[in-house]
């Protein structure tokens, strides 16, 4: 998991020290050294994790009374089994015989309800880098906290795991959406930069095509209900601790999304994508996980610098809002638009909404002026 943004913290950074955080999500063993240098793809550590109970109704796959599902085992409880060895069997002549779905062991047979509980053997789990850097900190039997010179995105909302691969600017325009067709056999195991927004079409031929990031400006919440395969909105509750891809029918895809700006079809921000467009087709790990509860969790990208960059700041700026700074609107009105601070109002003032509140007047590039609360400013630098 990523540290989530401290106060303050712009959402670009153009060159810091970034601080990733690999836990395994079970007590393991580590396999690094502090002070060690690793590679994206090198394991750091491993654990056996326990996978969820399997039940089985024995009693409908044998056709018998659940009272007689304990004469009909094969095998007794906490035996050991193998996927496919025979559990239990009818004593009718020509007799039906349950195999068993995966390796493990018995944990109990229940005789009212003729269901049989199998605990699967723990599967092995490696934790990968993900990102090139320096190994700065071991948690003993939990992971490691790697250190590395990199400029940072933080979006806004995410979906999925770390993922690391490299980036691949699909348009030129930060207006333009990432439509199917762009998205080709060169977009495998890339995370790919698109401008608007993308569909769920696109978002599927994504998978399809083994992509393993996705960052734009925006999502429609239709489109990524589509794709998710939620019918309703009522999955979307205000509070919720955090979003995950529903696992409903089978494995998650190895897909990771970022969006910058919001939902809705926005353009991402100018900066975020001149920063994103400025380091094109080179490694990067990309961080899905949005937590809206304490501990607070924005997604991000995280692009490793060389290692003779010069100038790399140990901690990551923090702007000031003041008179001149270049900043982000984040009003449903203006997403994706930035401006220059005016002024910034010491007092309560009447905003157009007729809320009073602390003013801060911005100027967009084509001479418009805004008056916006404070809360929908964000600096930029």
């Amino acid at each position: 998991m990523s540290l989530y943004v401290p106060t303050g913290t712009p959402p670009l950074i153009s060159s810091a020290v970034a601080r990733i955080e690999r836990r395994l999500p079970s007590a393991g063993e580590v396999l690094v050294r502090q002070g060690q240098r690793v590679e994206p793809e090198e394991v750091v550590a491993k654990a056996f994790v326990p996978g969820a109970s399997i039940i089985v109704n024995m009693a409908r796959a044998l056709g018998i009374a659940p009272i007689m599902v304990e004469r009909a085992m094969v095998r007794e409880v906490n035996n050991k089994v193998a996927k496919g060895e025979v559990l239990a069997r009818s004593s009718r002549i020509g007799g039906r015989t349950c195999p068993s779905p995966v390796s493990g062991k018995i944990e109990s047979v229940d005789t009212e309800t003729g269901y049989v509980t199998i605990s699967p053997d723990p599967a092995d789990y490696e934790l990968h880098a993900t990102v090139r850097g320096l190994v700065m900190e071991i948690m003993p039997n939990l992971g490691v906290v790697i250190e590395t010179p990199a400029a940072q995105v933080y979006g806004v909302f995410g979906l999925g795991h770390e993922r690391s691969g490299v980036l691949r600017l699909l348009v030129t325009d930060p207006a333009e959406p990432i439509r199917p067709e762009m998205i080709d056999a060169r977009s495998a195991y890339a995370i790919i930069i698109g401008g608007s927004d993308i569909s769920a079409a696109a978002l599927r031929r994504a998978v399809q095509e083994q992509v393993r990031g996705v960052i734009v400006g925006g999502i429609d919440e239709a489109e990524l209900r589509a794709f998710m395969g939620w019918a309703g909105a009522g999955s979307w509750r205000a509070g919720q601790g955090s979003w995950s891809f529903p696992n409903a029918n089978g494995t998650p895809p190895d897909l990771t999304l970022v969006i910058t700006e919001g939902f809705g079809a926005h353009p991402m921000a100018v900066p975020l994508f001149e920063l994103l467009a400025s380091h094109d087709r080179q490694e990067a790990l990309i961080e899905g996980g949005t937590r809206l509860r304490a501990p607070m969790q924005r997604p991000r990208v995280v692009v490793p610098l060389s290692s003779r960059t010069t100038g790399v700041q140990i901690e990551p700026p923090r702007p000031l809002l003041r008179s001149g700074a270049e900043a982000r609107l984040l009003d449903q009105a203006h997403l994706g638009q930035t401006g220059q601070v005016r002024s910034i109002s010491t007092a309560p003032r009447r905003l157009p909404s007729r809320v009073r509140a602390t003013a801060v007047e911005v100027a967009l590039e084509d001479g418009t002026t805004l008056l916006l609360p404070r809360t929908a400013v964000e600096v930029l630098t």
